[in-house]
């Protein structure tokens, strides 16, 4: 499963009792905020593409949409989502449960959006669709193993239109 690997992955740097494991589901952003008894946008989202052959995860705040001007930019290509079976194959992780954590694939690389900036703790997804962890954006960045920050998503910031 999943959480499991990803309970086990958080094992390993002494965090596993930091998942945070619901009675309800937390496999949308609304239903995660609910879930976590935050705001919907301090829920880091984690969202799945295809890129040159691989998968490229951005991990966004749970109110921002990506741009796809921006993302063509950054990526030179168009953003087109991994079909719900190409992200288990990639990630290991369910649509409602994807996560940057426990990912031993090479083909996956993860990037944080800027729309996380603005908060000092986000609630990314621990693995399954009832889970999520309270994590700084320095400790996202290094347990993601993101291979940086991109500006990739709009309406987070009041200066986009919704």
């Amino acid at each position: 499963m999943s959480i499991e690997k990803v309970r086990a992955f958080f094992a390993q740097r002494g965090r596993e009792g930091d998942i945070l494991e619901f009675d309800v589901s937390s496999a949308t952003v609304e239903l995660a905020a609910q879930a976590v008894g935050c705001p919907p946008e301090r829920i880091a989202k984690t969202l799945s593409f295809a890129v040159d052959g691989g998968c490229v995860l951005v991990v966004c705040a749970g109110d921002a949409k990506v741009d796809n001007a921006k993302f063509k930019a950054q990526f030179h290509t168009k953003a087109k989502m991994l079909s719900l079976d190409e992200v288990v194959a990639f990630t290991g992780h369910a649509v409602g449960g994807v996560c940057p954590f426990a990912i031993d694939n090479p083909a996956v690389t993860t990037y944080l959006d800027e729309s996380l900036r603005r908060f000092e703790t986000v609630y990314p997804a621990a693995g399954s669709a009832n889970s999520a962890i309270e994590l700084t954006l320095d400790e996202l960045a290094e347990f993601s193993g993101c291979a940086g920050w991109v500006d990739v998503c709009k309406n987070w910031n009041g200066k986009e239109p919704l």
